[in-house]
């Protein structure tokens, strides 16, 4: 077997080196020595990470699609959006000017791409109240502003600055949920918000923490990542404790606007007679009723 490992095209062997290394390459690829640990642990993590990275570039396109389709953004909360873009935003700056690995971030890269298109149809299709009266374009420059506002500092701003940034990104991660899950309960149903996009987030954030402790050992990069997870399990149980509510709501109403249960139980209120009574004859007596009854003179 390993006449064939070590005999794989340049092409292959040069992906490997690049991901992995050149020792571990050697170790797992060439050889396959399986009971090198540290180098199966790195090689797994980086797979991961590559998966992740290719996984996150298509993530919310389902949550984007599902909005355009529907033309609504019915039940997403624009507030946890903006939150969670800020989040990634930060998260991929912080990570990108500590020279970190990009299989260990590359995903926030492309859902803060992603978020910011989600946001501008939420804003398009659902506008708040301050932007209602408000053109559709109008509202896309005045969202693009605001998001070149954002990002001009995680570009110019000190190292230091972006460290303090990134350890905001715990609350931040903390708010960007709450304000979804909160108007889940509200509402009782999660509305177009899309069951890929929380599953694939609750794998990535498994993932992350295992790629964070094995290439990055930052810890705040990994508090981030476990609070992200344990939010986005709560947004997955919610989706399985309202799932199909909706349909099930639209089914039970009928023409009018009363479900099906309740128009069988429903009775009719009972309907007013009115009885017109004539009015009396000016000397008192009431006016004699007309008779039916025909007369015929009697011919001899």
């Amino acid at each position: 077997m390993t006449a064939i490992t070590q005999n794989l095209p340049w092409f292959i062997k040069d992906l490997g080196v690049s991901i992995v290394g050149q020792d571990c390459y050697t170790s797992i690829v060439e050889n396959l020595d399986f009971t090198d640990h540290e180098c199966l642990k790195y090689s797994l993590s980086k797979g991961l990470g590559l998966g992740i990275v290719v996984g996150g570039s298509i993530m919310k396109v389902p949550q984007l699609l599902l909005v355009v389709s529907a033309r609504s953004a019915r039940g997403l909360s624009l507030t946890a959006y903006v939150l969670e873009t800020l989040a990634y935003a930060i998260t991929t700056a912080y990570a990108y000017r500590n020279s970190f690995p990009f299989s260990t971030y590359g995903e926030n890269l492309f859902l803060t791409i992603q978020n910011v298109v989600i946001s501008a149809l939420i804003v398009h299709y659902n506008p708040p109240n301050v932007l209602s009266n408000r053109s559709a374009l109008q509202r896309a420059i005045l969202s693009t502003q605001i998001a070149i506002a954002f990002a001009i500092p995680l570009v110019v701003f000190p190292m230091s600055t972006i460290a303090l940034f990134q350890i905001a990104t715990l609350p931040l991660s903390l708010f960007s949920k709450l304000p979804q899950i909160r108007q889940n309960y509200r509402a009782q149903s999660t509305g177009q918000l899309s069951a890929f996009a929380v599953i694939s987030q609750v794998g990535g954030c498994l993932a992350r923490l295992f790629t964070t402790a094995q290439e990055v050992g930052d810890p705040i990069v990994a508090a981030g990542f476990a609070l992200a997870l344990v939010l986005n399990v709560v947004l997955g149980f919610q989706m399985w404790l309202y799932w199909g509510k909706d349909e099930k709501d639209e089914l039970e109403m009928g023409p009018i606007g009363i479900s099906e249960k309740a128009r069988t139980h429903w009775t009719p209120p009972p309907q007013k007679v009115e009885v017109v009574v004539p009015p009396a004859s000016p000397g008192g007596r009431a006016s004699p009723r007309p008779s039916t009854r025909r007369w015929s003179r009697k011919v001899d």
